[in-house]
């Protein structure tokens, strides 16, 4: 579990094949207190470390994680953004993400709006339920909170300080990006969507 605070970024150093899947090497500062079987939010997704040493930790994305998120195209020297899991004593300052990613969006504008930035990002129709005017979402693994919602667009106001440390600094027109949608939202509508049809039984 994570809350959608970046604790920082981290480069991968290389990607290498795996039966099905990819293995990466990604350096970041705390790579020397991770440990084996840690989970860790790479760029929204939950990877598990599968060694380290004092510069660089290894995590490993199966054909599945590849097939539903912007890993399928990561290469050498990407910057990702990274959150260890939550603690105990660590306070949720953002929203509670799982690092299941739902779908994969597209950055289809970013506009300047005085110290903001303002992303809009497109994304599957069948989500739509899902987004919610002020309510909060993963991109890529931050926690933001929809600014505006359009169809199947939603816009979100990227402060100066998120902007700088984590990847989106980085982001294009075009770019995908890794979407988690909020978790109590999936479980309501889920809720309403059983009871409309037991409703029709």
């Amino acid at each position: 579990m994570f809350t959608g605070i970046i604790a920082e970024t981290g480069i991968v150093e290389s990607v290498n094949p795996l039966s099905g899947g990819k293995e990466l090497v990604i350096s970041c500062s705390f790579a020397a207190d991770t440990h084996v079987d840690e989970s860790i939010s790479v760029n929204g997704v939950c990877l598990t470390v599968v060694s380290s040493d004092s510069e660089t930790f290894k995590v490993q994305c199966v054909e599945e994680t590849l097939r539903k998120t912007s890993f399928q195209s990561v290469t050498q020297g990407d910057e990702v953004n990274l959150e260890r899991s939550l603690t105990i004593n660590k306070a949720i300052e953002g929203h509670i993400v799982q690092g299941h990613v739902d779908a994969m969006g597209m950055i289809e504008k970013i506009e300047v709006d005085d110290n903001d930035k303002l992303i809009t990002i497109s994304y599957p129709e069948e989500y739509i339920p899902y987004i919610v005017g002020r309510g909060s979402i993963a991109v890529d693994g931050i926690s933001l909170t929809v600014a505006r919602e359009e169809e199947n667009r939603f816009t979100v106001a990227i402060i100066p300080y998120t902007w700088d440390y984590t990847n989106l600094k980085n982001m294009k027109k075009g770019d995908r990006v890794n979407l988690e949608f909020d978790i109590f939202g999936k479980y309501i509508v889920r809720y309403l969507d059983k009871l409309h049809h037991k409703s029709k039984e």
